[in-house]
């Protein structure tokens, strides 16, 4: 059997291995061989017991199709891929809500080996061509990049929307840079000098906590995963106003609905 290296999780501990099986595509699958890969916050949460899993972790990345035998045409091209293999068939799946299928596997999290490896397998279904005029480095943040945008098909913004982002992480700030695009009264708030001087380039408002006033935005989207980003959020959001959740929590927290 062919083998690769890979980064290996189990019991919270990270390794490199030689000797993990190198993948092979099942029906309608294709093996990549990846390029680049990002590392994104869930992946450093679940060394840390945020979710059980055993396997290789990662879901940002870019690769070469190298082998896809139910679609040939496939091979030779540079993808980038959808995180979540859906079965098509449960009842999100078939109500249009595939990324909460209930069959679901999600490269890197949960039930299949993810990115940070020489090779991965993905459905054809999941692949998107990467324009030839698009560097690696760019087209790693597609996962990221698509997470962020999914706010405006969930949430309705508008020029004169108060919209608040909570953290200046990564996440934050790709989900700062396509919301100010939408002409939003847009304000995030930051830590640190470094995100402060990254949202003044794109002429982004940065504010520290306690400059935000309680119950003053119509839309909260918090993106810290701290308890602490949860009830700033929580207290900046008027009534029957919108918050938005692209956080990863470890464990439960407690709300005070009240």
């Amino acid at each position: 059997m062919d083998t690769m290296q890979a980064l290996w999780l189990e019991d919270q501990t990270f390794s490199l291995r030689t000797d993990v099986p190198k993948p092979v595509p099942g029906k309608d699958e294709a093996l990549i061989r990846v390029r680049l890969t990002g590392v994104c916050n869930t992946d450093l949460e679940m060394g840390r017991g945020y979710y059980p899993f055993t396997g290789v972790p990662g879901h940002e990345f870019v690769g070469d199709v190298v082998a896809s035998p139910d679609a040939p045409q496939w091979v030779g091209k540079r993808v980038v891929g959808e995180i979540n293999v859906t079965c098509g068939a449960c009842e999100p799946c078939l109500s249009g809500r595939a990324h909460h299928c209930e069959n679901r596997t999600v490269i890197g999290i949960s039930g299949r080996n993810g990115v940070f490896a020489e090779y991965l397998t993905l459905p054809v279904r999941n692949q998107h061509l990467v324009p030839t005029n698009i560097p690696d480095e760019m087209a790693v943040f597609t996962e990221p990049l698509a997470a962020a945008v999914q706010i405006q098909e969930q949430v309705h913004i508008a020029p004169g929307t108060r919209v608040l982002v909570v953290g200046a992480g990564r996440l934050g700030l790709l989900t700062a840079q396509s919301l100010r695009l939408t002409g939003c009264q847009l304000q995030v708030v930051v830590r640190h000098d470094y995100q402060r001087e990254l949202l003044a380039q794109w002429h982004i408002a940065a504010v520290t906590e306690g400059d935000v006033a309680d119950r003053s935005m119509d839309v909260c989207v918090e993106a810290t995963g701290s308890p602490d980003g949860f009830a700033l959020a929580r207290r900046a959001v008027r009534g029957m106003g919108t918050m938005v959740l692209k956080s990863t929590y470890k464990g439960e927290m407690p709300v005070n609905f009240s």
